[in-house]
């Protein structure tokens, strides 16, 4: 337990000195606060009306609007903030690691370019944005494609060598997803259009993929110590699959969350950005 929260703690400081190095302005620390703290609020308050996970959209949005090092760091920051109310525990840091990891990939995969041009021109250029109004579904199709892919060769291995695995849908869908998802986001580095369609999409399979596959073995590392659990393969593959369930309603909840709210939130962050003059890219 003590070593995997220090592989976390290590694993999350670069990404912080990252953004320090940027010597951020106060006005934009200022920003990431009050994000961070609506970050908060929202998921606190849907975790004890409604189960819809507010929260991880939000983060996705931040990476979008404000790039991958300030969407780790809000993702890091909101999920220790939220655990001082939800519960803090072994399982906090792994929390930080997953919502940061979302918040940066939505940073590296999208553009900057904003859902509706509701600029002015003058805005427009300080802001070096190039405005589309762009709905392609064949710029997200590739990330896709390579998801729909990597989930094909991870079933094609499950019936080559299916070892001890008595299903399919466990841990090999979210290799095989992983490999798919870094490989598209890579394809499609900074290309991604914000809209609607494709901010659902994503945060869709990076929630399944990049949050639920990291807190799986998070919940076999925590619970190491209670009777009758052991960190092995077969304790793995056990959690994967029951895990898929749930893994899957968080990401639902969450791609609703963004399609509803997500081109208007990042067009008001735009806009706060313009007002500041916060224009990092």
């Amino acid at each position: 337990m003590i070593i995997s929260c220090v592989i976390l703690i290590a694993a999350i400081v670069p990404f912080f000195r990252m953004y320090e190095k940027r010597q951020p302005k106060a006005r934009e620390v200022v920003l990431i606060a009050m994000y961070t703290a609506i970050t908060c609020a929202a998921q606190i308050a849907f975790h004890v009306t409604v189960p819809v996970q507010a929260g991880t959209a939000l983060v996705i949005i931040a990476g979008i609007s404000m790039g991958p090092e300030v969407g780790f760091l809000i993702g890091a920051l909101a999920r220790l903030v939220m655990n001082f109310y939800l519960g803090q525990g072994p399982w906090t840091p792994w929390q930080m690691f997953s919502y940061g990891l979302l918040g940066f990939m939505a940073g590296m995969a999208f553009n900057k370019a904003v859902a509706e041009n509701k600029f002015e021109t003058k805005e427009k250029e300080v802001m070096g944005i190039e405005m589309k109004k762009e709905r392609d579904f064949k710029v997200i199709l590739g990330p896709v494609l390579f998801i729909i892919f990597g989930v094909v060769i991870a079933y094609i291995t499950y019936m080559l060598f299916p070892w001890k695995d008595e299903t399919f849908w466990g841990w090999r869908v979210y290799a095989g997803g992983l490999l798919g998802l870094v490989t598209g986001v890579i394809f499609q580095k900074k290309r991604l259009p914000i809209d609607s369609l494709t901010l659902t999409l994503f945060t869709f399979f990076v929630t399944v993929i990049i949050y639920g596959g990291i807190m799986n073995i998070a919940a076999v590392v925590t619970a190491i110590g209670v009777p009758g659990t052991e960190f092995n393969l077969d304790t793995l593959r056990i959690w994967y699959v029951s895990g898929l369930p749930y893994d899957l309603y968080h990401a639902l909840t969450a791609a609703l969350t963004i399609f509803i709210i997500g081109p208007s939130m990042i067009t008001k962050l735009e806009r706060i950005k313009i007002k500041y003059g916060i224009y990092r890219r």
